[in-house]
C-alpha cells in the first residue's frame, strides 16, 4: 500500500487472493495465513512470539505494507500483528515493525511483474533464503527440530505436539520432501488479501444528517419530560459511540483504517490511552498511531468455539515516529486494545 497523505485515512477491505499474490516477493498487505515475512532475517524468535500472559504462541493476524515515501531506509516497510488465540486467555497481543531500502539481499532493485508466475502450485516454502527454518504450524522461526527426522522445524514443543498428531508421525518416516506433506493445523486464520482504498471525507454529514432526522422521527411522539431527561444524559460515551458507528456505516466491511499520525477511532469513550500509556519508542522517540484493526475483521476469521475467542472492539497500533533504522532486523511496536464489550 501507498502511504497515505496527511491527514488522510485509507480504509481495507479483505478480499480472497490467489497464493502467489500473498507471497513476500509480492509485499503483500494480507489477513491470516503464515506470514509473509519481509526480511529473511533477524526474524523475532518463540519468546517474543508467544503471549505475555498465558506463554502460548501467538498467531499470525495480518501484516501491512507501508512503506514511507522520502526515506531510502523505509522503501519496503511492513507491520506484522500477532495475536493470542489460545482459549481461555486470547488476549495477548504483539506487533513487530521491519523496513529494507530498494537494494537489499532478499529483492529486486526492480519491481516484478504483475502477472502471475507460471508455476502458482509450488509447496509451502519453509526456509527462507537467509537459511532460516520455519514452523510448520505457524510460519515462524523454528529453533527446534523433530529429535527423530531432523527436517521438520518448530518453534514450540507444543506446535511440534500438534504436527505429529495431524500428520508428522506418518509422514516422519518418508523420504519425501515433507515441506509438500504440511497438513491443516486449524491453527492459521483464513487468509486473505487486504485491499486498500481512500476514504471519502464528503459523506460522513450525509450519513450524520440521515441519523439525526430519524432519531428526531423517532421520537416525535414522545413526552417533553421524556426528550429533556434524555437530552440531559447524553454523553461522551453516546458521542464517541455514534462517530464511529457513522465512520463504519460509510462502508460497513472496512476491517481496517490506516492514517499515520493521524487519531484513531475509538468504539467507546471508556480505556481510551492517554499519552502517558503509550511508551516511547527504545530509540528515545515518542510513538504515533499508524492504523486500527476494526471488528468487522473477526467475521472472517472463523475463530468462534466454545468458551473464550478472539474478540476486540478496537486493535490501534502506534510505532515509532521516526521509523528508527533497524538493519534487517523486527522491532516491537505497541499495540492498544479496546474491548468491545465497552461499546453501549
Amino acid at each position: 500500500m501507498a502511504a497515505a497523505c496527511a491527514g488522510s485515512v485509507e480504509l481495507g477491505f479483505a478480499e480472497a487472493a490467489p497464493a502467489w499474490r500473498l507471497r513476500s516477493e509480492q509485499f503483500p498487505s494480507k489477513v491470516g495465513g503464515r506470514p509473509a515475512w519481509l526480511s529473511a532475517s533477524g526474524l523475532p524468535g518463540p519468546a517474543e512470539l508467544s503471549c505475555a500472559l498465558c506463554g502460548r504462541p501467538l498467531a499470525f493476524l495480518l501484516q501491512l505494507y507501508a512503506p514511507l515515501p522520502g526515506r531510502a531506509d523505509a522503501f519496503h516497510r511492513g507491520l506484522f500483528l500477532f495475536c493470542c488465540r489460545a482459549p481461555p486467555c486470547c488476549a495477548g497481543l504483539r506487533v513487530f515493525r521491519n523496513q529494507l531500502p530498494r537494494k537489499n539481499d532478499f529483492y529486486s532493485y526492480e519491481p516484478l511483474s504483475e502477472e502471475p508466475p507460471a508455476a502458482t502450485g509450488d509447496p509451502v516454502c519453509l526456509q527462507l533464503k537467509s537459511g532460516a527454518h520455519l514452523c510448520r504450524v505457524c510460519g515462524c522461526l523454528g529453533p527446534k527440530t523433530c529429535s527423530r527426522c531432523h527436517r521438520a522445524h518448530y518453534c514450540s514443543k507444543e506446535h511440534q505436539t500438534l504436527d505429529w498428531r495431524s500428520g508428522h508421525k506418518q509422514a516422519c518416516t518418508q523420504a519425501d520432501n515433507l515441506d509438500n506433506t504440511v497438513p491443516d493445523h486449524n491453527f492459521l486464520f483464513p487468509e486473505f488479501e487486504i485491499v486498500i482504498e481512500t476514504e471519502d471525507e464528503i459523506t460522513p454529514e450525509v450519513v450524520e444528517k440521515e441519523e439525526e432526522s430519524e432519531i428526531i422521527g423517532s421520537m416525535g411522539e414522545a413526552p417533553e419530560e421524556e426528550l429533556d431527561s434524555m437530552a440531559k444524559h447524553e454523553s461522551r460515551e453516546d458521542k464517541v459511540f455514534q462517530k464511529f458507528k457513522t465512520k463504519v456505516a460509510l462502508e460497513p466491511e472496512q476491517i481496517l483504517r490506516y492514517g499515520r499520525g493521524t487519531a484513531p477511532i475509538w468504539i467507546s469513550a471508556e480505556n481510551i490511552p492517554q499519552e502517558e500509556d503509550i511508551p516511547d519508542c527504545p530509540c528515545g522517540a515518542k510513538r504515533i498511531f499508524e492504523f486500527q484493526v476494526m471488528p468487522q475483521l473477526l467475521n472472517y476469521l472463523k475463530a468462534d468455539r466454545l468458551g473464550r475467542s478472539v474478540d476486540w472492539g478496537v486493535l490501534a497500533v502506534f510505532t515509532c515516529a521516526e521509523s528508527c533504522r533497524l538493519g534487517t532486523g523486527y522491532a516491537e511496536e505497541f499495540v492498544w486494545k479496546q474491548e468491545i464489550t465497552d461499546t453501549p
